[in-house]
């Protein structure tokens, strides 16, 4: 084929590929390109994976519940270099779908890393010396997000999220660095592996940005399951040696913990490195590219959707994004994404799961008398017969005046599964009171939301 397109997008992953497969569709000649697998982090390293060692690390839980519901389980074992071969298994399963459902979608797939050597010109290289210049009426930068180290000694002694899926075992002890969802997630999923974890956190409290007590629900519950969350505990340093696993992590207060591995959940910023934005004149802000409302960046015909804007970074807002870029600049279907009512979830053990505005937020636009709070605390049945907590934490944020629902959070288990269904009631508008005239399905967890009394 030759090198001049409709539309050239840097990156296969979520928004990349939303964007390319829908520019297709109606009709435009698009490249996609790619120097990674396809998928980007969701499908690769990210929410997929994740997600799968999610599950096999619930198994735990499951198996020490059996006996209370009459099975007898005898000798279990857990072979943890089976699930995370299986685990990668999986993943190149899925590179190797969304590779076909490009070719079936018409999209040219453009192996190497791509940089900019003017306003609608992109330079490929997929080995040293050997490039490719493509030329595009629009250009759409869909590179996404990479892990951070911080800047402290023997720092690249530790793993990053990335590294955690390309492990073939696990040590006995790990120390997590950070307070946020990567940090929460991967200390469950280590402890339920059977990995003794300590978590360092540098304030006072775990997810920043959630519903402090929704938040405050989940340490309760991964401290309740065994793992050690320190606050006040920054890194200082780390040392020993990578390859055998015998590391030394000393905190600030000159504390030093061993271990056999440190994970460093300490944040993620846009991709930017490689991609020579100044050769189009792309402005930057920070570590991100801005964008309007129709992902346009300052230079007319060059585009940015996902992580790289470091707006709402979730897989499913970068996916809308890239198809109402494609709708609205090939589809003659103009529209704009809602960034402003977003459910979001952590798939920490317990599990969170919240949309609209947190307890705090609402207090804050409102006034404290302006805000009403329902909650509901209670063992789920699953748990009735084995007698475990944590319980579940079920809450609604309520606008006093007009009984509005302003925000739904829940820490528990299927929370992600029943605020998906109460972010479509609450992005309708809904009240305290049309919570109320819903019958409840009964016996469950969500029946709490429509039954919490005035």
């Amino acid at each position: 084929m030759g090198s001049s397109y409709d539309l050239i997008v840097l990156g296969a992953g979520s928004g990349g590929l939303a964007a390319a497969k829908r520019a297709a569709s109606h009709g435009a000649r698009v490249a996609i390109v790619e120097g990674d697998r396809v998928g980007g982090t969701c499908v690769i390293r990210g929410c997929v994976p994740k997600k799968l060692l999610v599950y096999g690390s619930a198994y735990r839980h499951l198996l020490a519940d059996a006996p209370s519901y009459g099975w007898e389980m005898g000798d279990v074992r857990l072979d943890a270099s089976r699930l995370l071969a299986n685990v990668r298994a999986e993943v190149d399963r899925l590179n190797s779908l969304h590779i076909g459902f490009l070719e079936k979608a018409g999209v040219e797939l453009v192996r190497g890393w791509g940089r900019f050597s003017g306003p609608t010109s992109v330079v490929v290289t997929d080995a040293p010396g050997n490039e490719r210049e493509l030329q595009g009426q629009r250009i759409l930068i869909a590179v996404g997000g990479r892990p951070q180290r911080p800047e402290i000694p023997g720092a690249e002694l530790g793993w990053l999220s990335d590294d955690m899926f390309e492990l073939e075992s696990l040590p006995e002890r790990v120390v997590v660095v950070g307070a946020g969802f990567i940090a929460c997630e991967f200390a469950g999923i280590l402890n339920g592996l059977g990995v003794q974890v300590t978590q360092l956190v540098r304030g006072d409290h775990l997810l920043r940005g959630f519903d402090r007590e929704a938040s405050e629900a989940v340490r309760a519950g991964m401290e309740a399951d065994g793992i050690e969350i320190r606050f006040a505990h920054s890194p200082a340093a780390i040392t020993g040696q990578c390859a055998p696993g015998e590391l030394s992590i000393t905190t600030q207060s000159g504390e030093s913990i061993a271990c056999g591995g440190v994970l460093l959940a300490t944040g993620r910023k846009p991709f930017l490195k490689g991609l020579k934005l100044e050769a189009a004149g792309v402005a930057v802000e920070g570590s991100r590219i801005p964008v309007d409302a129709d992902q346009r960046s300052n230079v007319p015909g060059i585009f940015a959707v996902g992580d790289v804007t470091d707006r709402i970074n979730l897989t499913p807002v970068a996916v809308d994004e890239g198809r109402a870029f494609a709708d609205t600049e090939f589809g003659h279907k103009p529209r704009q994404v809602d960034h402003n009512l977003v459910a979001c979830a952590v798939f920490s053990q317990p599990e969170l799961a919240s949309v609209g505005l947190t307890e705090e937020q609402a207090s804050e636009r409102c006034g404290a008398e302006g805000v009403k709070v329902y909650r509901a605390r209670f063992r789920p049945m699953s748990q009735a017969l084995p007698a475990r907590d944590p319980k579940v934490l079920l809450k609604l944020v309520v606008e006093s005046t007009s009984g509005r629902v302003l925000g739904c959070h829940m820490v528990g288990e299927h929370s992600a599964e029943i605020i998906q269904m109460a972010a479509i009631a609450i992005g309708m508008g809904a009240t305290k009171a049309d919570f109320d005239r819903t019958m409840a399905l009964h016996p469950s967890v969500a029946e709490e939301f429509v039954t919490m009394p005035n």
